[in-house]
């Protein structure tokens, strides 16, 4: 009875969505984005999309979602926002970040990418412009996949901090206590492997077209530089998701070293109790704020 009624909500969500949809102006790009889409499967095999239209966009969005936060230690305005104002950053520590991802990216990731064409060929994944998804329904399954990815992380990465295996893996991630935006991916390659694979997860689960691959590695790579990039933008849109852990609650986290350990959301260290020196922290930091005004 109860699975009724769960399929009988969803089918009705499902129907006002696209009832929405059906009511928002024709988007003016989807022409052009469509006609990118097919000049791309006309022009290159489905092994060059998946792996180096892959890695490509991978490249492209880590580095281009890190260079606002890259250039606002150059903005005095913006030193106001930076979460650890005593920690700037220093060109020794972007310089070797930026070696180590490197590394990361083409000898741990690109392996990786390089398996995308014979997932997608084996479970028969399409590339074709007619059966790629609709927006909403993309981003069900990127929240899916989010959901999925979280769960993993939480678990994963608080086995990480545990005492006997910390200082052999997961410490390289801690060399910087206070994080900026492209030291998101800067980590132990077993550590990348690692927590990597709840990125994947819910690929194999949910993926229904290729574009989901992209999609998912942008939201992502967006929520993951956002959350390390050190400062607290105000009006930020990504704080209006519900239970969205955003900046300060991961940049505690390479503070303290212990707590807030989940990627995306709040809810597993609430449930686990993992959150309570943040929580007093951040109680303790108001009543400061209150004293001083």
């Amino acid at each position: 009875m109860a699975t009724n009624e769960n399929v009988t909500i969803f089918n009705s969500a499902f129907l006002a969505v696209e009832y929405v949809d059906s009511l928002l102006p024709e988007n003016p790009l989807q022409e052009s984005f469509k006609n990118a889409w097919n000049y791309m499967l006309d022009n290159y095999t489905k092994f060059q999309i998946a792996t180096w239209g892959s890695l490509i966009v991978h490249e492209a969005i880590y580095f281009l979602f890190s260079l606002p936060g890259f250039l606002f230690q150059f903005i005095p305005y913006m030193r106001r926002f930076k979460i650890q104002k005593d920690k700037p950053e220093t060109w020794e520590g972007q310089w070797k970040c930026f070696k180590v991802l490197l590394f990361n990216h083409f000898f741990i990731q690109l392996p990786l990418i390089c398996g995308t064409y014979y997932f997608t060929e084996y479970f028969n994944i399409p590339y074709d412009w007619e059966r790629m998804p609709r927006w909403y329904l993309l981003l069900a399954r990127c929240f899916g996949c989010a959901v999925i990815e979280d769960t993993w992380h939480y678990f994963l990465h608080r086995l990480l901090h545990h005492k006997r295996i910390y200082k052999y893996i997961h410490k390289i991630h801690h060399e910087f206590q206070a994080p900026f935006g492209m030291e998101a991916e800067y980590a132990h390659p077993l550590e990348t492997l690692i927590l990597g694979t709840g990125f994947f997860i819910g690929i194999v689960l949910l993926c229904d077209h290729v574009v989901l691959l992209w999609a998912w590695v942008t939201i992502r790579l967006l929520e993951t530089i956002d959350v390390h990039s050190g400062y607290d933008i105000p009006l930020n849109p990504l704080n209006l998701i519900p239970f969205y852990a955003g900046s300060r609650h991961h940049d505690f986290h390479h503070m303290n070293f212990v707590g807030n350990y989940a990627s995306t959301f709040t809810w597993w260290d609430r449930i686990f109790g993992t959150d309570s020196h943040f929580i007093a922290y951040m109680e303790k930091m108001k009543k400061t704020e209150e004293k001083t005004e």
